[in-house]
């Protein structure tokens, strides 16, 4: 299977406004579980930068993540997100909204483990359901048969990962301020005076 040409990666992200966090703090869950509109707000309420590893692998990539998946299959878009999200890693301290499958990489994990602070945001079946139909099409996983089976596969497989990241919120269809709220309530002081 050809591997992506990867050129340059997409810039560094912006210094964080104030103080920078003093560990970047990652968010991991199944798609639709709120990390990137949870963690641009968590972002925002701890004067930070946000990043969503998902965008920084189109830019490198230089294509879609469902176009990824078509021309070079899930294994190449696997050890490009791996290569990125080690980079993202190094970069001064920021919220990061990691991929669905990233946290699943035991490379990856282990990063993220020495790294940063990591938070599962979890969901149940219904809400994950929910949110994924509203983005019909940008979830190459999803277009591989019945989104609720294919959801519920998933958590099967995934959630016993998810479950080793440092903290675990529930998310709902509560308003995200609240899970933000939630999220920062975990967090050791260092961080939430960050």
């Amino acid at each position: 299977m050809p591997a992506i040409a990867t050129p340059a990666l997409a810039a560094d992200p912006p210094q964080p406004g104030g103080g920078p966090l003093p560990r970047t703090l990652v968010l991991v869950g199944l798609m639709g579980a709120g990390k990137t509109s949870i963690g641009r707000r968590l972002a925002t309420a701890m004067d930070a930068t946000f990043v969503d590893a998902d965008d920084e692998i189109v830019a490198a990539a230089g294509m879609t993540i469902p176009d990824i998946f078509a021309l070079y299959g899930e294994p190449s878009f696997r050890a490009l997100e791996r290569k990125v999200v080690a980079r993202l890693l190094e970069q001064p301290p920021m919220v990061l909204a990691l991929g669905g499958g990233a946290f699943i990489d035991p490379e990856t994990r282990a990063r993220v483990k020495e790294k940063a602070i990591s938070v599962w945001l979890r969901a149940d079946l219904d809400t994950l359901v929910a949110r994924t139909a509203r983005k019909k099409g940008t979830r190459p996983l999803l277009d591989r048969g019945d989104p609720r089976d294919i959801l519920a596969r998933l958590m099967d497989e995934r959630y016993p990962i998810y479950a080793e990241a440092d903290y675990t919120v529930d998310t709902t269809d509560e308003a995200h301020d609240a899970v933000v709220e939630r999220v920062r309530a975990l967090l050791p002081p260092a961080t939430k005076e960050a």
